[in-house]
């Protein structure tokens, strides 16, 4: 699917009032290849001719009437509910042409009303109109396959998650297992919520390695067993759902962008400390991918030169200081005995002495690292997830006071740290949000067939 943008023509219809851009939306700036479908990039516009005869043409891949449906569909997946007055100004439509796309989009099924109840003390009267998307007038499917893990859930069209499992499993080395597994549980979701299968607008994928902007992935040492593979050509055959594919660290960010921590926010660096360490960022509203799709390998910035040797090749990476195999490890080499990362878990939560000052080592590597993002990119908010986040302060003081003690004040006066408010959830639910993120869109050209 190609994007358009079409320049406003006198005596146009979508004549008005100019439209509210917003800074800090994020997905409306993320599309992906129309050839493939299974990588995210920047939006490609094409410009169609300024004219009403062309744009209404049959040959046009969009027309005025779809735009204007565009328009008013993203406005309320940006907002949960607005009123029409709300909608002609964010959309820069007519109010009349606001008002027949509404009453289209309600005949279609794709938009309900709903009326906010008076405050307290407030005068009486008719409460005032909102409009909101229909919830369930599609669906989409996230998909998380992590070093350790499969789990996948599906979620309405406002993205309410409704079904969610996860499959413990040993993934680096089998993909072929972990393939099958994510089709059973795609299968299931779908099955088990009644979800009508054409409905299911697509299935966003989030994997623990590499993604490059051409839809491969760079799993030599990371995930090995994943060399040569393309998951989304796999997963597409099997589900027949159109499949985007993300790193997991860029899921992240952008649940928390859309549901999470961070949904005031334009600068923000996600950072997941899990079996990987990545980071998620975004600058100004974008999402910071880098010229091949590879921004944010954190996890493989040196913080100790001499240190272990890291899966990638390289020595002393923050991975192998401050992910949970790394603490594990540590830990059974410190006491003889094999400690698993289950086992670390408990520990940091029972609040044992030794598991809390590796973690507090591991909170100081991990600033050094930060301070070197913080001073390139100058973030308003870092947010930490994974799953040494249970650790609360022995994670965070070290990290706020090394990444402070690296940094200078202006970069960290205004700057908050704050814990993942998703949690584990984070990838998968980013990864059902790329599937969002193509609603208005997808629905305004393609409105989904009758209950």
């Amino acid at each position: 699917m190609i994007w358009h943008t079409i320049r406003r023509g006198t005596g146009s219809h979508l004549n008005g009032p100019r439209p509210v851009v917003e800074r800090d939306s994020i997905l409306t700036r993320l599309s992906f290849s129309p050839a493939s479908h299974d990588c995210y990039r920047e939006r490609v516009h094409a410009t169609v001719p300024d004219t009403q005869a062309t744009a209404d043409s049959p040959d046009s891949p969009i027309n005025l009437a779809s735009l204007g449906r565009v328009r008013v569909l993203r406005a309320l997946t940006d907002r949960p509910a607005l009123s029409r007055a709300e909608l002609v100004q964010r959309t820069g439509l007519a109010r009349a042409t606001v008002g027949s796309v509404v009453d289209d989009l309600i005949a279609a099924g794709l938009v309900r009303k709903t009326t906010e109840p008076l405050a307290a003390g407030a005068r009486t009267g008719r409460p005032p109109q909102l409009l909101s998307l229909e919830p369930l007038a599609g669906y989409a499917i996230g998909l998380d396959v992590g070093h350790d893990h499969v789990r996948a859930i599906l979620t309405d069209l406002v993205g309410t998650t409704l079904w969610d499992e996860s499959v413990a499993l040993s993934v680096d080395g089998d993909p072929r297992t972990a393939l099958d597994t994510a089709v059973q549980l795609i299968d299931r979701a779908v099955g088990e919520t009644g979800a009508p299968r054409d409905r299911v607008l697509g299935l966003g994928l989030g994997i623990a390695c590499p993604v490059d902007a051409n839809g491969e992935l760079y799993a030599d040492g990371i995930m090995p067993g994943w060399v040569g593979v393309r998951p989304t050509d796999e997963l597409t055959d099997r589900t027949g759902l159109a499949v985007r594919l993300v790193n997991d660290a860029n899921a992240g960010v952008l649940a928390e962008r859309r549901f999470g921590a961070a949904r005031a926010c334009t600068n923000i660096v996600y950072l997941r400390l899990s079996s990987g360490i990545g980071a998620g960022m975004v600058c100004d509203g974008r999402v910071l991918l880098g010229c091949g799709g590879f921004a944010g390998e954190i996890g493989h910035v040196t913080v100790e030169p001499h240190g272990d040797l890291c899966r990638c090749g390289n020595r002393g990476c923050l991975e192998t200081v401050a992910s949970p195999p790394a603490l594990a490890g540590l830990l059974s080499r410190s006491w003889g005995r094999t400690v698993s990362t289950a086992e670390l878990a408990d520990l940091i939560r029972a609040g044992d002495r030794g598991a809390l000052r590796a973690v507090e080592d591991a909170g100081d590597a991990v600033g050094r690292a930060l301070a070197f993002t913080v001073m390139l990119l100058n973030p308003e908010l870092i947010v930490v997830g994974g799953d040494l986040v249970i650790a609360g302060a022995s994670l965070f003081e070290p990290m706020r006071r090394t990444l402070t003690r690296n940094s200078m004040s202006s970069h960290t006066r205004r700057l908050r740290i704050v814990s993942s408010t998703l949690g584990d959830s984070a990838g998968v639910r980013g990864a059902a949000a790329l599937v969002l993120d193509g609603v208005p869109e997808r629905l305004a050209l393609e409105p989904p067939p009758a209950a």
